[in-house]
């Protein structure tokens, strides 16, 4: 299952009695601040949660699969990078791989069935 924003928005507005709107424009916000401060190369640290920073990722040479013998040249460039705070890792190795393989091909199948209109 793939957690949404509106998803969030729902949830927080039955726990809390807000009204979904206000909700909806906090939770943006939050979210359009995080890029704000990525897009300067900031570092937002949320504790309990994760780290998002900006990293570089180097040059290199790539291959097209269609075409192997040829090079395609790979500028360096600025990713954003995300590492999981110590709870939020420690709930995740909880996970059984099985359990997530299931979720992924359960989400792929109901992302195909949408496009199939089944």
């Amino acid at each position: 299952m793939t957690l949404t924003k509106r998803d969030l928005v729902m949830r927080i507005s039955g726990e809390t009695g807000m009204i979904q709107q206000h909700v909806l424009d906090v939770v943006q916000k939050t979210l359009d601040y995080i890029a704000e401060a990525l897009a300067k190369g900031d570092k937002i640290e949320l504790r309990n949660f994760g780290v998002f920073e900006v990293k570089v990722r180097r040059a290199r040479i790539g291959r097209n699969p269609n075409s192997p013998a040829t090079d395609v040249p790979i500028p360096e460039r600025c990713i954003a990078k995300f590492k999981p705070g110590r709870e939020m890792r420690a709930a995740v190795l909880k996970l059984s791989p099985e359990v997530v393989k299931a979720r992924v091909k359960q989400d792929k199948d109901q992302t195909e069935g949408k496009k199939t209109g089944a």
